[in-house]
């Protein structure tokens, strides 16, 4: 089926009227992108951290998004909207700018096309990740293919902070290890430590969306005998001991635990932290220093940092 997006540039004052006239013309849903939402003070319950693209937005006012089946009497029911909007101004309602745009969307293309676009790739020496849908032959007999589905809420494992966690994994790594995969979410980072040798594997998760992708994606990968996935929040109650505790968070939310995982560590134990932005890698590697953390190695990929840090203590 077909649809056609109607895109209506008015104002904050406007927003419900202009929804309820789309309401009425037949749409399910409205999206409302409010210049306002870039600004907005917002409540952290669980440390949680809000990034808006400004360029989603407009620069002023609000655009509103609606869907229509395309039918014959699509043209009528734009039509329909458009002086239905118009006549709010005899209500002395501002409806601002009011420019109204049409674009046409596949419904087939928003359900599969996105898959053309994810191909096997190789990580690292040893680990090569590979949508469900392909079918991938090692090109090693000591390669390590790990299998992720992109649509299960979570990416492809390919993004730079996930490939620096997994390098350095594979790098510093002891077979039999102990392993802590902190804000795990799709789960790679704990099917790749138990691919190579981990002996056990805790992998932690806030979000409940994500412990159950973490979950499905062990059994998929089948190391569910290795890897234990659970809902936590970071480290708080964990006592390990580990020997290596991985991190592919913000900075923000790293620096939360570090003083935790320098207990939960065993003396030598490695940390590797990271989805760090550039600006704020001297503040990660100080709180991990002020922690008796000796900085081991930095990799850089892109704008994105992660660091190896091996506990002192």
């Amino acid at each position: 089926m077909k649809w056609s997006e109607i895109s209506i540039h008015t104002t904050q004052e406007a927003v419900e009227p202009v929804s309820n006239i789309l309401h009425e013309a037949g749409a399910s849903g409205v999206v409302i992108e409010d210049v306002d939402d870039l600004s907005k003070e917002r409540q952290s319950v669980f440390g949680e951290i809000y990034q808006l693209n400004p360029s989603d937005y407009p620069s002023e006012g609000v655009i509103l998004k609606a869907y229509l089946p395309v039918n014959s009497f699509l043209g009528e029911t734009v039509e329909e909207i458009k002086q239905a909007i118009t006549n709010l101004v005899k209500y002395d309602i501002d409806i601002g700018a009011n420019t109204i745009s049409i674009s046409e969307v596949n419904e087939e293309e928003w359900a599969t096309a996105w898959k053309k676009y994810y191909k096997p790739v190789k990580i690292s020496k040893r680990i090569t990740i590979t949508p469900t849908w392909e079918e991938y032959v090692p090109v090693h007999s000591d390669e390590l293919i790990i299998e992720l589905d992109p649509g299960m809420a979570f990416g492809t494992g390919t993004h730079p902070t996930t490939v620096m966690s997994l390098q350095a994994i594979e790098k510093y790594i002891q077979e039999g290890d102990t392993v802590i995969d902190v804000g795990t979410g799709s789960g790679v980072l704990s099917i790749a430590s138990a691919m190579l040798g981990a002996g056990k594997v805790d992998a932690y998760d806030l979000d409940e969306v994500a412990v159950n992708s973490a979950r499905l994606n062990v059994k998929l990968n089948k190391v569910h005998n290795k890897v234990h996935v659970d809902q936590n929040d970071l480290l708080k109650g964990i006592t390990g001991p580990a020997d290596l505790i991985v991190g592919n968070l913000l900075a923000e939310i790293i620096l939360l635990f570090v003083e935790d995982a320098a207990k939960v560590l065993k003396p030598g134990g490695y940390f590797i932290t990271s989805g760090i932005i550039q600006g704020k890698k001297r503040d990660v590697k100080a709180k991990l220093e002020q922690q008796g953390f000796r900085i081991v190695e930095i990799l850089e990929m892109e704008d994105w940092v992660a660091i190896v840090a091996q506990n002192q203590k």
